[in-house]
């Protein structure tokens, strides 16, 4: 998860406009004085994926901005941060929190919300503003513009970013609980959403090569996962308990939220505010189960479902029985690595505008 070193991000911040008094004039003060100022104002960092959506969240974003300075304009900085590919995110999100800024605000999907979480940590520690002082905090925000927003279906939120926004502007937060993965090497990886073990994992993995075709990857990607597939005996150990053994495993999902796939409510009773995790364990399911029970699946009503169980943790490890190096994993819909895998959560780790 180590970002590379990269070039500190250009923040666009919006024109003044001729009624905005609150903008400090540059005439007669330093550059510290200048930066102290605007500092006060706040600094809202919006990080956007224009290639999202097959390109349609950069459009939408353009559309999006005229709003978003009406709305905020006057009270805080707008700065833009345009992403440029994998993992740039991370790096723009980080850069942001240490240099001050209030809030870091996700436009786009699952992945672009993934990338800034996890730019809100470092080697496994939260990143800190360098001189605001101890008490401050950066708060996340999400407008969903993306191929997939299920983070966003948790709320019940709508894709409308006209309702991000009027979240935004009220400025109600919730501390929000963030999932942590560490695979063999020990180095801590974030997720928001859902992480998951196996055949959904292998889907997605697949569905990431189809995502112009929206939303139908996720349908590409289960055709191809199911491809050769094998239920496979996994050891478990809950919360640094004993290991125990699980038969004929399909898929097993750890949720912070409730959807994953494409609005597929795997972990029906997650609860990102609550200090736990939701795990979902499916056994022995064959093809024919998914296609006679997948609407129980995207309902939710799936966990009085033979062959189904869960849980809820603060920890938990998955091993394979027999090493065989070849069990995927992932979180938030990104291909993370293979078994094994700990995974626990960090409570109200996050400012979130809720």
């Amino acid at each position: 998860m180590a970002a590379s070193a990269t070039p500190r991000p250009s923040l666009i911040l919006p024109r003044a406009s001729s009624h905005s008094h609150s903008q400090p004039s540059a005439v007669g003060l330093t550059s510290d004085r200048v930066a102290a100022s605007r500092r006060r104002r706040g600094d809202f960092v919006f990080v956007v994926n224009p290639s999202g959506a097959n390109g349609r969240t950069g459009k939408q974003w353009k559309q999006l901005l005229p709003l978003l300075r009406t709305r905020l304009a006057d009270q805080y900085n707008i700065c833009e941060c345009i992403t440029s590919g994998p993992s740039h995110a991370i790096d723009v999100t980080r850069e942001a929190i240490k240099d001050g800024a209030d809030a870091v605000i996700a436009v786009g999907g699952d992945g672009t919300l993934h990338e800034v979480v996890n730019g809100f940590f470092w080697k496994g520690s939260p990143v800190r503003a360098l001189d605001r002082g101890p008490d401050h905090s950066t708060a996340l925000g999400l407008i969903p513009l993306g191929t997939g927003s299920d983070f966003a279906r948790t709320f019940g939120w709508t894709n409308d970013p006209r309702d991000a926004i009027d979240r935004i502007v009220r400025g109600v937060k919730s501390k929000l609980d963030i999932g942590v993965m560490e695979g063999p090497n020990r180095e801590p990886h974030f997720f928001v959403n859902v992480a998951d073990i196996h055949l959904s994992a292998k889907a997605g993995y697949f569905a990431s090569m189809y995502k112009r075709f929206g939303n139908l990857c996720y349908v590409f990607g289960a055709l191809r996962g199911f491809w050769g597939h094998n239920n496979l005996d996994m050891r478990i150990k809950v919360n640094g308990g004993e290991w125990r053994t699980i038969h004929k495993v399909t898929a097993l999902c750890i949720g912070n939220g409730k959807y994953f796939g494409g609005g597929m409510k795997i972990t029906p009773t997650a609860d990102p505010f609550s200090g736990n995790l939701e795990v979902v364990i499916l056994q022995d399911f064959k093809w024919y189960d998914f296609l006679l029970k997948l609407h129980r699946l995207y309902g939710g009503t799936h966990l009085s479902v033979n062959g189904v169980s869960s849980m809820r943790v603060q920890s938990i490890e998955v091993a394979e029985v027999t090493a065989s190096g070849g069990i995927f994993v992932q979180s938030d819909g990104e291909h993370f690595g293979f078994l094994p895998t700990k995974f626990s959560v960090l409570p109200g780790a996050v400012d979130f505008f809720c």
